[in-house]
């Protein structure tokens, strides 16, 4: 099933794209996905005002990031009133989540996923309540038997290989580390494996290692329905596998992405070191959608500079194809991957 992220979507954006969904999606079942961490910048406070977190953000890195603007030929222009309007984030970790989860509940979702920690108790009892099964992302073993506890339904083991957040484990490492774990526990929690995985091969692969299934996040960025503007696509074609880079300098947690210019300055010696979540995220945000803009125009250092979110499968993924093609090649290639490990054991 298709499981749309929603970080930082405000209540009117996330009601958009559910309407659209439910619009199209002939009954078929789709999820949610959404970031509530267990540790950020400001956790437990009663309320959070975005213009007194931009008020305080400070100077050296707010800088840093013109002056990689600069270098590059555009002008930064007032990134402070652009960064009071990408609160969307910080206000869904100001109240846990709440108001996400109490419109996402209100669509006949099958699935609702959380990264960067346990999901809040109320995800938790809000999916019992609908029927609606909640899965969790993990980087450890720990992560995962710490979840499983908790009461998730499924437990998705994504390796360093993954775009977006992710820890420093291997998938081939971390999902038979994470399956083993659970079985010794006594738990029967479904293992998804995810991190790199491409290709149908890979998920039987998964399978074998004993994942129940796969989950897939950068495939889907070179497809004409992804999100992903033109000229990101054609830099994820063209990347390989070591053109990305793992770091915090998009959100203050460490995030794997596609390697530019831009990357490089915050990783360069002598740069600032990245703020807290979600403190960097109002530093780097603004300047990288501003770079989006302008790389569509044909700005040439905004197309030099322009990054997005990617695993290092990106370096299999070659070829531009639908949405629709990229699900038949699964079939495809893990029937091929399964006749051959049948052959191997003379089935």
């Amino acid at each position: 099933m298709g499981v749309l992220g929603v970080a930082g979507y405000s209540s009117e954006r996330l009601k958009q794209e559910l309407d659209w969904i439910e619009a199209h999606v002939g009954g078929k079942p789709y999820g949610v996905d959404l970031i509530v961490p267990n540790a950020y910048e400001g956790k437990g406070a009663a309320s959070v005002s975005v213009d007194a977190l931009v008020d305080g953000l400070p100077a050296t890195h707010k800088d840093f990031a013109a002056g990689i603007l600069t270098r590059h030929g555009i002008q930064a222009g007032d990134l402070d009133e652009a960064r009071k309007g990408a609160g969307g984030f910080a206000r869904n970790l100001a109240d846990a989540g709440a108001s996400t989860l109490d419109l996402a509940f209100q669509y006949p979702i099958k699935l609702i996923a959380n990264a960067l920690g346990t999901p809040p108790p109320l995800m938790i009892e809000m999916g019992k309540k609908h029927g609606v099964a909640v899965a969790a992302l993990v980087g450890a073993k720990e992560h995962a038997l710490a979840q499983a506890a908790a009461g998730v339904d499924i437990i998705v083991a994504a390796g360093t290989e993954a775009g977006g957040h992710c820890g420093d484990v291997t998938t081939m490492v971390l999902v038979p580390e994470v399956v083993e774990a659970l079985r010794a526990a006594g738990s029967d929690v479904p293992v998804l494996a995810a991190g790199g995985i491409v290709t149908g091969a890979q998920m039987a692969a998964a399978m074998a290692m004993g994942a129940a299934g796969a989950w897939c996040g950068s495939v889907w960025l070179t497809t004409p329905e992804a999100e992903t503007s033109e000229v990101i696509k054609r830099k994820l074609l063209a990347a390989t596998s070591r053109d990305t880079v793992r770091s915090k300098s998009r959100t203050g947690k460490p995030s794997r992405q596609l390697r530019s210019p831009w990357t490089d300055a915050w990783e360069a010696e002598g740069s600032p070191k990245p703020l807290p979540m979600p403190l960097q995220t109002f530093i780097s945000e603004p300047p990288l959608r501003l770079i989006d803009k302008l790389a569509d125009s044909g700005h040439a250092g905004a197309r030099e500079l322009a990054t997005y979110w990617v695993g290092q499968g990106v370096g299999l993924m070659n070829t531009p194809l639908s949405a629709g093609a990229v699900v038949q090649e699964f079939k495809e290639d893990f029937a091929r991957a399964y006749e051959r490990l049948a052959a191997a054991v003379g089935a």
